[in-house]
């Protein structure tokens, strides 16, 4: 499928990506991976006045996943000047609907979430990953002090007073402190010898965009099944991401078929409530895990998205996540220098640690938690399960709260835009 970037104006030539090699630069900060959660740091940071590398590839973003943005993360966008640039090729979630289709003896009932219930026009929206990193780019290139190094990072070397990163095509930089969003696999995490726990959940996640017969009228439908949930979820139009978690060899056997076995599949999956399904060209598979590192900061390095937490695509929490740290990075960078502190000192990144540590803990809990019940054949645990969600959708300011939950943290502070307003948790539509 053709996706527009239509309204994403890139400078000719990225004015702004830096040919480093034979040479070697001193930053205040270096970011190294430009996924959705690197580009979004190294923009806050920047963007407040600090010297900045941001070093990745420049290539294209290379599949059709997609994100529901939820929360805080649409008005950190709005701060960074990119949200109104990709809002137009975004879905609005009006309504999330969980259905227990695990044919069990006990099962829960459906639960139905509505955004008026707590005061909101829209939960958030629904954006294909390449559409939000395109935005991403443009706005990292319009910003004179970030410089892209359009290059890998081959080894990292953290010291007492700076962190020195040879590149792939030569040369070096260095930075008072580094912020690893280089994904699952981070060489900056190993640099910083942050160890990571990590647990497979022997299952695999398919992900396929498809177009249907009936509109989604803005609403996402989770369908949870013995093997994990299968989600559905609004696209512009008559359209829809689907994210459908099974064991492995079902996740194979999904990949195998022709498009037209999976349309069906998929429409079989949904009980038809969108009609005839035609899955569109590109579809991914990908094993799921947990991961969680010891520390969100050493030696110089902080870590952001992937390279800080990894979980299930259950609730949406990843990239909102990953948005949360680069949002809390940046605050935190631009406070110490504004007092004269060093970035990249054991108190700035104790801070940093201590304010991701609670959310991230949390919210992989309870992923978790969600995913071992909806997998337990153990009655009890079915039972617990069926009446936890009966609870959650029968009594008013238990549903109110577990919205607002999902969203965000009820405890996280407000964070300052560039003119000094706070960012609320809420999310209007425009």
């Amino acid at each position: 499928m053709h996706i527009s970037n239509a309204g994403l104006k890139m400078p000719q030539g990225m004015s702004n990506v830096r040919a480093m090699n034979g040479n070697s630069s001193v930053y205040d900060v270096a970011v190294v991976g430009a996924g959705p959660a690197g580009l979004s740091a190294a923009i806050a940071i920047a963007q407040s006045g600090t010297r900045t590398a941001l070093i990745a590839r420049h290539l294209p973003y290379g599949d059709n996943r997609t994100t529901a943005l939820l929360g805080g993360s649409i008005d950190f966008l709005q701060a960074l000047e990119v949200w109104p640039h990709c809002r137009d090729m975004a879905a609005e979630l009006r309504t999330m609907r969980l259905v227990d289709d695990t044919g069990r003896l006990i099962r829960a009932p459906e639960v139905k979430f509505t955004c008026d219930e707590i005061g909101l026009d829209v939960f958030g929206y629904n954006i294909e990953n390449r559409v939000l990193v395109a935005a991403l780019e443009a706005r990292a290139a319009a910003i004179d002090n970030l410089a892209r190094l359009d290059d890998d990072a081959v080894a990292i070397n953290p010291s007492d007073d700076f962190v020195a990163i040879d590149l792939a095509r030569g040369g070096s930089i260095s930075a008072r402190l580094v912020v690893g969003a280089d994904g699952r696999h981070s060489l900056c995490r190993e640099a910083a010898g942050i160890a990571v726990k990590r647990r497979e959940l022997h299952q695999a996640a398919l992900t396929l965009n498809a177009s249907h017969s009936r509109p989604h009228h803005n609403i996402s439908t989770e369908f949870h099944t013995p093997q994990g949930p299968c989600v559905f979820v609004p696209l512009p139009g008559n359209r829809s991401s689907v994210v459908w978690v099974s064991e492995p060899k079902e996740a194979d056997r999904l990949m195998a078929l022709s498009d037209e076995e999976l349309s069906d599949a998929a429409e079989v999956r949904a009980h038809s409530v969108l009609g005839k399904m035609q899955v569109e060209p590109g579809r991914s598979q990908f094993p799921l895990a947990i991961e969680q590192p010891a520390t969100f900061a050493k030696a110089r390095i902080a870590l952001v998205g992937e390279a800080a937490h990894v979980l299930p695509p259950i609730g949406a929490q990843g990239l909102n996540m990953g948005l949360r740290d680069a949002a809390d990075i940046a605050e935190i960078v631009r406070d110490a220098l504004a007092a004269s502190e060093d970035p990249g000192s054991p108190a700035a990144l104790g801070r940093y640690a201590a304010a991701r540590r609670p959310d991230v803990v949390s919210r992989t809990f309870v992923v978790d938690m969600a995913n071992r019940s909806l997998l337990s054949a153990f009655l009890p645990m079915q039972s617990l399960r069926a009446a936890g969600l009966h609870l959650i959708g029968s009594f008013g300011p238990l549903r109110r709260l577990a919205m607002r939950e999902g969203l965000a943290p009820s405890w996280r502070t407000p964070q300052p835009n560039r003119s000094g307003a706070t960012e609320t948790p809420a999310v209007r539509s425009e």
